[in-house]
């Protein structure tokens, strides 16, 4: 005890208190009162300035940051402290680097540091080297422990009976193997989701669809002494940890993540939970359990997946958006190798154009290639229209079988969602039943459950009995028979009007993993990469400068153009319209529209007495010139005595 001075005890004794895990400082009750007792101890050696240090209970002594630690350096900082009291050296440090920094600290300030095995002073050469050996000796017994329990770990992961938690749709048996959970309604909404990404074929969209119909998932909440299922609407981080979970596919894994650490502003940071591709999964055990899905879909939905994230470069597709264009996301630069984007221009915004404007983004230059999407859509749509439509019998006989059972999965929810309530509702009554109405504080809440439960129950069953009603009948023999023309027509399907953009863009991504296009002249090359590695070729030639899709049959401008030397812009389009002609877009005849043409391909216009000059009579002009009637010169013409000619049937004749 002589290494105990007077200068010593002036100064401030500090006890350190520290235990590794939130589970020791609850549980471990006697480790904390012998730490807390060196307080007593200190007092026992002449100290009356004491102060406990105990900010660091339930954090790991092995380099991670640590308040209380950090407190106590820098209280020997500022020389105040005459000893560090803790029950051994792996309360202090498990941490080479933090304990000789403090043993180099107390041998500047020259404080001591007292375990229950004796008092040690730093400057002494004997006692440095033998608290050196305790600082080893206890980063080497943290190393042991951690490399016996992880290959304990890994040993029984390799076996496929490691399960730290269960997923929702599981339950631990008692010979510790995974099972399905035997609540049919957690069962059956698992697998709604599954049903409904198979044919969305994006989170988001299944998320909206569920929250529109008001479809509750199941959800783990935790209190201190249990583990309970509730339910609730889901959320998109909900449907995203469904989709991508291995174990609904059947599957065993273990090692998904691992923790990083790196060095910042000099000390340690360390980062759990990143996730590793799945070839670097330490555990993979296919076929361990029964799944949801089969292993294949499961690796089918992570491609999609991945392939929906927007933002992560060229690599991916991206997700489906909205606007017309079939081909967003599919096509690619074949002389730069970028992606290709989107615009839409016109008047209403209709008209797609494919851009590769990546060089123009990143380098300022001009654009790679450019080229309209109709065409290309166009032939794509007819290249995958070839590839369906053998089945597209057996689709029409699908749609014919979703037609009730999308409605029979809302109402199916609804129904197990019925028989929850009910059954709380007998609860809660069995509960207030059960108590003393005397009791009126326990009865009153009981009471008020009971109400609540009622309530729920009557929300569950008008929403029921509104989705009953709404429920559409059995589709009769003509609609089967009309479905079934539809996909034995696909095309009539495809190019009608009120055909969803989406899910055009759906199927195409089915059948496509992408389009490579390449542009030499006006002559455009599109390389076609099926999904399984099949390649095909295809070409059009690019519109030139001028040229557009809406342009005029030839025969009404060869018409025009001869009317209009015998017609004013109005008379034509009358006569247009009569015999059931339209303009480029569908639309009829007017003397605005006849005038455009005729200045667009330099058309004059018809001038009064033009025929005149000409020499050039109609019908009822030389019938006023013979002084007969119109229908005698009519016969004349007609028995080709009189010559006469007619642009069209219902043009005026013109006779010379």
């Amino acid at each position: 005890m002589n290494k105990i001075s007077d200068d010593h005890r002036s100064r401030q004794a500090l006890v350190y208190v520290r235990q590794s895990t939130f589970d020791q400082v609850q549980n471990n009750l006697e480790s904390k009162r012998r730490q807390y007792s060196l307080a007593d101890r200190a007092r026992e050696l002449g100290w009356a300035n004491i102060v406990v240090i105990d900010d660091d209970l339930g954090h790991s002594g092995s380099g991670v940051h640590r308040v209380g630690f950090e407190r106590l350096l820098a209280a020997l900082c500022e020389g105040n402290v005459g000893a560090v009291f803790c029950i051994e050296a792996s309360r202090l440090s498990r941490n080479g680097r933090d304990w000789h920094t403090l043993l180099e600290f107390c041998r500047l300030v020259n404080s001591l540091i007292i375990d229950e095995d004796g008092v040690y002073d730093a400057r002494q050469p004997n006692d440095r080297l033998l608290l050196g050996m305790k600082g080893t000796l206890s980063e080497m017994e943290l190393s042991t422990f951690r490399q016996r329990s992880q290959a304990a770990l890994e040993q029984k992961a390799k076996r496929g009976e490691l399960h730290s938690t269960v997923a929702i749709g599981y339950i631990r048996s008692n010979d510790n193997r995974i099972e399905m959970d035997p609540n049919q309604r957690i069962c059956e909404a698992l697998a709604l989701v599954f049903r409904t990404f198979r044919e969305l074929r994006s989170v988001r969209q299944v998320l909206m669809w569920l929250r529109s119909q008001h479809m509750e998932l199941p959800a783990v909440s935790y209190d201190s002494t249990s583990r309970s299922i509730v339910w609730k609407l889901p959320s998109y981080n909900t449907i995203l940890k469904i989709l991508t979970n291995p174990v609904y596919a059947g599957a065993y894994v273990w090692g998904r993540t691992k923790t990083r650490t790196r060095i910042e502003n000099g000390r340690k940071r360390v980062t759990p939970g990143c996730r590793l591709t799945q070839a670097n999964w330490e555990v993979l055990i296919q076929d361990h359990h029964c799944g949801y899905i089969e292993w294949d879909e499961y690796q089918a939905n992570q491609m999609m997946i991945a392939d929906n994230a927007n933002m992560k470069g060229a690599m991916v597709r991206g997700s489906i958006k909205r606007g017309s264009a079939l081909l967003a996301g599919l096509l690619r630069c074949g002389h730069c190798g970028r992606k290709l984007h989107v615009t839409y221009c016109g008047a209403k915004s209709g008209v797609v154009r494919y851009n590769c404007r990546g060089s123009l983004i990143n380098h300022g230059s001009g654009s790679c290639i450019s080229f309209g999407g109709l065409r290309a859509d166009q032939l794509i749509g007819r290249e995958v229209l070839a590839v369906l439509q053998p089945l597209g019998l057996r689709a029409a006989v699908s749609a014919i079988d979703s037609v009730a059972a999308q409605t029979d999965n809302r109402i199916r929810q609804k129904e197990l969602s019925l028989s929850q309530a009910r059954f709380e509702v007998a609860r809660a009554r069995r509960q207030y039943d059960a108590v003393d109405p005397e009791n009126r504080p326990v009865a009153s809440e009981l009471e008020r459950r009971w109400n609540d439960a009622l309530g729920l129950q009557s929300s569950i069953e008008v929403e029921l009995a509104k989705l009953q009603c709404d429920r559409p009948g059995a589709l009769t023999e003509v609609d089967k028979n009309s479905i079934l023309e539809l996909g034995a027509d696909l095309q009539a399907v495809w190019n009608d009007p009120s055909s969803s953009a989406d899910i055009k863009k759906q199927i195409v991504r089915t059948l496509l993993n992408e389009v490579v296009v390449t542009i030499s002249g006006n002559i455009i090359t599109m390389i076609i990469h099926w999904q399984g590695g099949n390649h095909t070729e295809q070409r059009f030639t690019k519109n030139l400068p001028g040229q557009h899709r809406w342009n005029t049959d030839p025969d009404i401008e060869s018409l025009v153009r001869e009317l209009a030397r015998v017609m004013s812009d109005g008379a034509i389009a009358s006569l247009l319209n009569r015999f059931g002609k339209r303009t480029a877009k569908g639309l009829a005849w007017t003397q605005n529209r006849v005038c455009v043409l005729r200045n667009d391909r330099r058309i004059d216009v018809y001038v009064e007495g033009e025929r005149k000059i000409r020499g050039e009579l109609t019908l009822q002009e030389a019938a006023r010139a013979l002084k007969v009637n119109e229908a005698t010169v009519y016969r004349l013409i007609q028995r080709k005595q009189l010559p006469a000619k007619q642009a069209c049937r219902g043009a005026p004749w013109i006779i010379r």
